[in-house]
């Protein structure tokens, strides 16, 4: 956990996770999301992308995560995140979500920071920013 006072501009917390069909199916039963882009073979086989994605906002999650559980870590609160999706994710994608501090907001103590998903080759996929309440002491 770091507190405002811990964090300073440049630092970094990164994520990875290699996308499964079950996560996504698990995605789309919580969400309701059952686009047949995500869910299904043979119609994905004939959409833009040739076979099946992932939602974007599974992609975007882990961003969350790494704000949530590395930096600032357990207490911190959310309050916006930009996210533009550059990218196709496909089921056995390895992702890695960064965050980076690019601003500390000192009138409300709040930090502003890059965010990132990457695939296994490197390729952004996702990217925006977010600012956090890192949590107190």
């Amino acid at each position: 956990m770091a507190t405002y006072d811990d964090i300073s501009i440049g630092d970094s917390a990164s994520f990875s996770k290699t996308i499964s069909e079950s996560d996504v199916y698990l995605f789309a039963g919580i969400t309701g999301d059952l686009n047949p882009a995500h869910v299904d073979a043979v119609s994905a086989a004939r959409g833009m992308f040739r076979q099946r994605i992932a939602h974007g906002m599974l992609t975007g999650s882990f961003i969350s995560t790494v704000l949530a559980m590395q930096l600032p870590g357990p207490g911190s609160i959310y309050v916006s995140q930009t996210l533009n999706f550059r990218a196709p994710v496909f089921f056995g994608d390895t992702l890695t979500a960064r965050v980076e501090a690019i601003e500390k907001l000192e009138q409300r103590r709040w930090v502003k920071f890059k965010t990132t998903v990457t695939n296994q080759d490197g390729k952004t996929v996702v990217e925006g920013e977010a600012v956090v309440i890192p949590p107190s002491a």
